[in-house]
């Protein structure tokens, strides 16, 4: 049976400064990253240890555990492929078109994702993901790890909002840490993810 494992950043602990320091970079991959892929392969081992003595009495804490876990790598994972050295301006082609047609305009797109990121409440991410039932891009708000739109969604653009990932830096001042965001990131990895979701790829 396969182990989750911590993947290998794209870039080197200080190239997105000065918008992330190395210091909080690595801190947030080496550290809290490799945390939660930890947390999913302990937590499989005890969903397993469970099976096989047929105890199922800690079930439910385990399954959020493992729910949290996931989610926490799933997600940074993401967030460290959207982001580059080399990112910034806007998409155009397929995603551009498509941001136009489903919030208006790219700034009024981009309004909305930096507000939902700014004010989640607590720790969570703010999401541009791809809705397949109704065939369009929301944006979203994740309190933690876990969405609170439909689950069907598919993320293609994650803004980390817990302290962990800016309060070295920013400290309280989370719109601040947003803003710097947006010139790192990949247009060509999400507009790679729409493609995917889609199914057009």
């Amino acid at each position: 049976m396969g182990q989750y494992t911590l993947p290998d950043l794209p870039y080197d602990y200080a190239a997105l400064e000065p918008a992330i320091t190395g210091e909080i970079l690595e801190l947030h991959h080496a550290k809290h990253h490799a945390a939660y892929v930890k947390g999913s392969n302990d937590t499989l081992e005890r969903l397993a240890e469970a099976r096989d003595k047929g105890e199922f009495g800690n079930l439910v804490g385990l399954e959020k555990t493992y729910a949290f876990n996931l989610s926490g790598h799933v997600l940074h994972t993401i967030f460290w492929q959207n982001l580059s050295p080399d990112g910034g301006d806007r998409p155009d082609g397929a995603l551009g078109d498509a941001i136009t047609e489903h919030f208006g305009s790219f700034e009024s797109f981009a309004k909305q994702l930096t507000t939902a990121t700014s004010t989640v409440q607590g720790s969570g991410w703010g999401v541009l993901a791809w809705e397949p039932l109704g065939r369009r891009l929301i944006v979203e708000q994740i309190y933690d790890h876990h969405g609170n739109v439909g689950m069907n969604t598919t993320p293609l653009l994650v803004f980390d909002a817990w302290e962990h990932a800016y309060y070295l830096q920013y400290r309280n001042v989370r719109p601040d840490y947003v803003e710097k965001l947006w010139s790192l990131v990949d247009w060509d990895d999400v507009a790679a993810r729409y493609a995917l979701a889609r199914g057009t790829a």
